[in-house]
């Protein structure tokens, strides 16, 4: 079923009504916290346009005038810094963090609301205390000493920006109490249209399932520490399934594991049957997770997010998808499955401009399907289409995913781009044959429209007036990159001003949209930086107990090979994929598996240019294997932003075999880069 929304024009209000969950309970005090942290973070998502114009400046400075100026560099990050931590406490209030909706979705209001209390106390209130704490004793050591930086041409008071993290931790935790608030007292009222759904007893039984499993996966290893990594593990998973947000249930669980390590360490938990441990972690060590958030602050790979991220959404912004819609509705009338190919097309120009899946699913689901109803196509068809072209983004760069993936496997953000540029182009054009095929073996899946007429000269002029500005934007920004005139980040502050003057060329650009932009940037690298902060808390407590070890000799237990290796971590990050998101798989699972694959010692071509040609190509394939999980029930982020903008006719089992043909053809894109590694290693080794 469709999910209920109001009927909005603005492909990006529709996604940001998607994103946040309105909060109906009206408490006056919860409503005035409520709106005292949307302010802030109203006010510091402007922070974004003083990103741009420092990165902007920075590349003009060095090719105008020959200088480099340290202090924008650190500006930059000052910025960035400011708008993903402030942000966490925004995405907090509105609702807008990743949860698995699997069995959440099903539960009454009411009991939803008992989950987010437990979640708050239990799993959120810790890590607020411990970034409170650790925090502030972080910012005071700067301040006392009177930090300032490396450079001695850079900023004074470092001091300044390390206040950032209490300070963020301190509005997270009036957003917290905010919450809790609107659950207590909507829970006291007890409203009507709140009991509707299934009570607590489907999450228990959940729970207990997966107690049942970690008890007996518990005897396949033998020492504590094991033993306590597989029940991290297991409580992590379990907890998701609960349905609160994936950001606390990896902290919150980092922060109880490190606990109880600290209790086995010191003999407490003798009464358990199981033997001391000596894993040195307690409150203080993990105290360390502070710098580690510092580091993912100044990181200035990371800086490109969310400028990637206002690309994308200034482009939807910017009228370009319904002026390629038009044209090319009109070069592929009398085309059978003539607008299928001009989604997939649209998906694949679109794909090299944002990394944003939501958006672009809502994008082109808004556009499209309507008319796709209209002119009878295959409710399957056309939601298999609209899906499978808005996941194109995660994986054609510049990709968002690829950002992040360098920045944790330690690799050029170049070398990625340009080794997914081929699969992402052949996954692009598999969806194009199978469309070709489908309609012309079925012809009334993907009906010729009535009245259709043959293209003329200015059905291709108007397709070619509405593709070039937007190709030439991502040539500019790719293009600098391969050339190696400017960093990723450059790049994207680069890509980002060029969107924002496209809109205004295309005459779209107005204050409302440019706050959607604004909104919708802030709410989505929060939402993404809250999953760093988690999984640093978590990575860092399973590393301490041996984690990484164990899974490293589990893996290599299996005796597979080198192939049959990749094969089974890719299998392993393909079922992964069906319960958790990439920023998790990608933040928790990949940076363990870069020893694993070292050490296979694999013959992968770099042409003698290339650094690590074997990583390069193994984070490919994992890039490719995570774009199926967008496409993946339950989790399928593509499915769950489809659904919001389905027309009736559209059923939820009609999106979900519709994807079915798509995924298969991901799979068979990813099985062609396995077998020829030069797709993916070739073009980077050549843009030297």
């Amino acid at each position: 079923m469709a999910v209920d929304i109001p009927q909005i024009e603005d492909p990006l209000e529709t996604y940001e009504h998607i994103l946040e969950h309105e909060e109906r309970d009206r408490q006056p005090v919860a409503v005035a916290l409520d709106n005292a942290v949307k302010g802030v973070g109203h006010v510091v998502m402007w922070a974004n346009i003083a990103l741009i114009s420092a990165i902007v400046a920075q590349v003009l400075f060095r090719y105008l005038l020959n200088q480099n100026f340290p202090k924008l560099d650190e500006i930059q990050w000052h910025f960035y810094g400011a708008v993903t931590m402030i942000g966490i406490s925004y995405a907090l209030v509105t609702d807008s963090h990743v949860r698995v909706d699997l069995l959440h979705m099903q539960l009454s209001r009411r009991s939803q609301r008992i989950i987010e209390v437990l979640g708050i106390l239990f799993l959120l209130v810790p890590l607020i205390y411990l970034m409170v704490d650790q925090g502030w004793d972080y910012f005071y050591e700067s301040y006392r000493v009177n930090e300032r930086s490396d450079s001695p041409t850079g900023l004074p008071l470092r001091w300044a920006f390390k206040a950032i993290i209490p300070i963020s931790f301190v509005l997270l935790g009036i957003a917290a109490v905010a919450r809790l608030i609107h659950d207590a007292h909507a829970l006291w009222v007890g409203y009507e249209d709140e009991r509707p759904g299934r009570g607590l007893g489907v999450v228990l039984m959940a729970l207990l399932a997966f107690a049942v499993v970690g008890f007996g996966l518990s005897f396949l290893v033998e020492t504590t520490e094991e033993k306590l990594v597989v029940a991290m593990f297991i409580t992590f998973i379990a907890l998701l399934f609960t349905g609160y947000p994936v950001a606390w249930v990896l902290s919150g669980v980092g922060v109880a594991y490190c606990g109880l390590a600290f209790l086995f360490d010191n003999d407490l938990m003798l009464w358990t049957g199981l033997e001391g441990t000596l894993t040195g972690l307690d409150y203080l060590t993990l105290g360390a997770t502070v710098n580690r958030v510092y580091a993912t602050m100044s990181n200035a790979v990371l800086v490109a997010l969310p400028m990637f991220i206002f690309m994308g959404l200034m482009l939807d912004e910017s009228g370009v998808a319904e002026r390629l819609m038009t044209s090319m509705q009109r070069l592929f009338g009398k085309t059978r499955g003539g607008l299928a190919i001009t989604v997939t097309m649209i998906g694949i120009i679109l794909a090299a401009s944002t990394g944003i899946i939501g958006a672009s699913v809502v994008l082109l689901g808004v556009l499209s399907l309507p008319a796709m109803m209209q002119q009878k196509y295959s409710p399957r068809l056309a939601a298999g289409v609209v899906s499978a072209s808005g996941t194109l983004g995660i994986l054609i760069p510049p990709s968002i995913m690829l950002v992040i993936m360098a920045d944790q496997m330690a690799l050029s953000v170049g070398d990625l781009f340009m080794a997914a540029v081929f699969p992402g182009v052949i996954i692009g054009g598999l969806y194009l044959v199978y469309i070709f095929v489908i309609s012309y073996l079925k012809p009334d899946v993907a009906p010729v429209p009535e009245g259709a007429q043959s293209p003329d000269w200015q059905a291709v002029k108007d397709v070619m007036v509405a593709v070039l500005p937007t190709l030439g934007l991502i040539l500019a920004v790719l293009g600098s990159i391969f050339a190696g005139i400017c960093t990723p980040t450059e790049a994207s502050g680069i890509g980002a001003l060029g969107a924002t003057l496209l809109a205004l060329g295309y005459r779209k650009l107005t204050l409302h949209k440019l706050v959607n932009v604004l909104v919708s940037t802030f709410n989505t690298t929060a939402y993404i930086f809250a999953i760093f902060l988690g999984a640093t808390v978590f990575s860092y407590v399973l590393r301490e107990l041996g984690g990484d070890a164990l899974i490293e000799h589990m893996i290599a237990a299996t005796g597979l090979g080198p192939n049959g290796t990749i094969l089974f971590i890719l299998f392993i990050v393909f079922l992964l994929g069906f319960v958790l998101d990439w920023i998790e798989i990608t933040l928790i699972v990949l940076p363990l598996m870069r020893p694993i694959v070292n050490a296979l010692g694999m013959d992968i071509p770099g042409f003698g240019v290339l650094d690590e040609p074997t990583l390069v190509w193994f984070v490919i394939l994992v890039a490719v294997t995570l774009q199926t999980s967008f496409l993946t029930p339950p989790v399928g982020f593509a499915l769950f932003y489809l659904k919001g903008v389905c027309p009736p006719e559209i059923k939820l089992l009609d999106i979900y075999k519709g994807i079915i043909p798509f995924v298969l053809l991901q799979l068979t894109g990813l099985a062609l880069v396995f077998l020829l590694p030069a797709l993916a290693t070739w073009l980077p080794s050549v843009a030297y």
